[in-house]
């Protein structure tokens, strides 16, 4: 089932898509209310309305030694590596991010995300995933300079409209190997698998709620894989997850370049 949160008449909205259209239901994952809207022409907005979105950084071994991250002896991570983004970082599927004007190197980062469909502390195992409501793709955006000197990547990761989010969540997917790609202007630039993740959503998860309680609607970043690099004012990403969809986000700013939509 695909679950999106829609804008209708100036306010948000959750709805179920069949085909072509959305049934529009009594909040995030509730019961149809009867009515129905055309899916074409609908403003779709970020499937979520989290307290918070808990990020998993370098959870991909290409990604660590890409930016030269690898510890001294070559190991692997013993456990994940967290960091907080806000509601504020939220942005809507086919939007546009304005590229900041205090970075000089403004990264993309495609990732499967992870949306809470009930409260969770000390998940155990084999009930992590029933937690979990569904999927949708993530866009961490990245001040990647600004992310050197930052405490707590506060500016470089959790800027307003830093992580878009959608187009809708997949209830009904199994996390353990899906391909994600992040294409710019139509370039492939990131192909990887959730198989190759160094920490599985399960492991996540458990990590997670042994410190942090996830409320219904929190937003799980898994982590991207290898081939992130610098954007520009005017580009398109698409970052596309098998078995959900395709989020496009478009990146504004003076001197755009034509926009380039992809497939």
């Amino acid at each position: 089932m695909r679950l999106v949160r829609i804008e209708r008449r100036g306010a948000s909205q959750w709805g179920q898509v069949e085909g072509d259209t959305i049934h529009l239901t009594r909040g995030m994952g509730g019961e149809r209310t009867g009515e129905t809207v055309p899916l074409e022409g609908t403003q779709l907005l970020a499937p979520a309305e989290p307290t918070k979105l808990v990020c998993v950084g370098r959870n991909y071994l290409d990604h660590i030694r890409e930016l030269g991250n690898l510890l001294p002896d070559n190991s692997l991570p013993t456990e994940p590596g967290i960091f907080l983004k806000g509601p504020n970082a939220l942005a809507e599927p086919g939007g546009t991010v304005e590229y900041p004007g205090w970075t000089q190197n403004f990264h993309f980062e495609g990732e499967l995300a992870l949306v809470i469909g009930q409260r969770a502390r000390h998940l155990k195992p084999d009930a992590a995933l029933s937690a979990v409501l569904g999927y949708t793709c993530g866009l961490d955006l990245t001040a990647r300079d600004l992310q050197k000197t930052d405490l707590q990547w506060f500016r470089a990761k959790a800027a307003d409209r830093f992580c878009p989010l959608g187009p809708w969540i997949e209830t009904d997917l199994d996390p353990t190997d899906l391909r994600v790609v992040t294409r710019v202007n139509g370039e492939t630039r990131q192909d990887g698998r959730t198989s190759h993740m160094i920490f599985d959503v399960v492991q996540i998860l458990t990590y997670v709620t042994r410190f942090v309680t996830l409320e219904p609607g929190d937003v799980v970043l898994t982590g991207t894989p290898e081939g992130v690099g610098p954007l520009q004012r005017g580009d398109t990403v698409e970052v596309e997850v098998e078995g959900v969809g395709t989020l496009v986000t478009h990146i504004g700013g003076e001197g755009q370049r034509p926009v380039h939509t992809g497939g």
